[in-house]
């Protein structure tokens, strides 16, 4: 994975506020009640209809909602958002590893384990974020890591995993022919099972940009694409348009005539701090790379 745009402070802003529905979510679980405040007591959990058993009789593949959604982006005709919607209803798997809690020496003073736990594997990114990878197929899992043991969920649950790992990424099939990667505000949309919006797509968040160039003489248009981050590639070097780790969003700068690059940079800076200070756009966006451009007919050097 790339690391983030160093000019964002975006991702450590977003750590410190978790949105309502997810905060109740993690809240509840563990309780004494399920997510309506009816309790468990006296329940029967045996038997059809218990979601404990939704996977009685998975057969370790690939959901083909999922697989479909992963080959539209692959060859072009498919996008993140769609990938991101086909997780909302889609099981995949965990990893976890068994990890010594207690040992001692048996009777011929060998040491033996007395306790274990089960530990979710996370991984960390290059930019030093915690991820929580996931697999589409149980096959991927055992490809990846020949001792963990792979653990069916629905996506959503997962990603509610991954907030109270306090993972920023939701990586699937590392190490496979093909790694998406969810980040942060698609992840946070998966655990509130909520329909994602991607950044760079979000006209709301263009409006919240385009705002805060009103207030800027210097300024002549602030253009939102995706960052150079979101493309990724397969194993075999196929170009993908979308699943890459970030910088999600690029923001490109356009200055009226006569302005100079000092003076464009510090405008850069005021519009930046003022982004970083608005929730909506915290929440909503993971990751920015920024672009100068000049006025084409300027003829200063401000690199684009």
């Amino acid at each position: 994975m790339s690391a983030n745009s160093p000019s964002s402070p975006l991702n450590q802003e977003s750590e410190r506020h978790l949105p309502g529905h997810i905060a109740a979510a993690l809240s509840r679980a563990g309780g004494r009640t399920d997510s309506a405040g009816q309790s468990w007591d006296g329940r029967d959990l045996s038997g059809e209809g218990n979601p404990l058993h939704n996977f009685d009789n998975d057969d370790g593949l690939i959901d083909a909602k999922l697989e479909s959604a992963l080959e539209a982006l692959k060859s072009g005709t498919g996008s993140e958002q769609l990938v991101q919607a086909a997780l909302a209803e889609t099981r995949v798997y965990i990893a976890v590893v068994a990890q010594l809690a207690e040992g001692g020496l048996g009777e011929h003073g060998v040491t033996e384990d007395k306790e274990a736990d089960m530990s979710l594997v996370t991984l960390t990114a290059p930019d030093g974020r915690t991820a929580l990878p996931i697999f589409s197929s149980v096959d991927n899992l055992q490809a990846w890591h020949s001792e963990a043991r792979p653990v069916a969920v629905y996506a959503p649950r997962a990603a509610l995993s991954a907030v109270s790992e306090e993972a920023d990424l939701l990586v699937l099939d590392p190490g496979a022919d093909f790694t998406f990667v969810l980040r942060r505000p698609g992840l946070w949309a998966l655990a509130q099972q909520r329909e994602w919006i991607p950044s760079y797509l979000n006209e709301d968040l263009a409006a919240v940009v385009a705002e805060q160039a009103l207030s800027e003489d210097a300024l002549a248009s602030i253009h939102m694409e995706p960052g150079h981050g979101v493309a990724t590639r397969t194993a075999e070097g196929t170009a993908v348009l979308g699943g890459g780790p970030g910088p999600e969003l690029r923001l490109e700068f356009t200055f009226a005539l006569g302005i100079e690059e000092a003076e464009a940079r510090e405008c850069v800076a005021r519009i930046h701090a003022k982004l970083s200070a608005i929730e909506e756009f915290v929440q909503n966006v993971d990751s920015l790379e920024v672009a100068l451009k000049s006025n084409p007919e300027s003829g200063s050097g401000m690199p684009s």
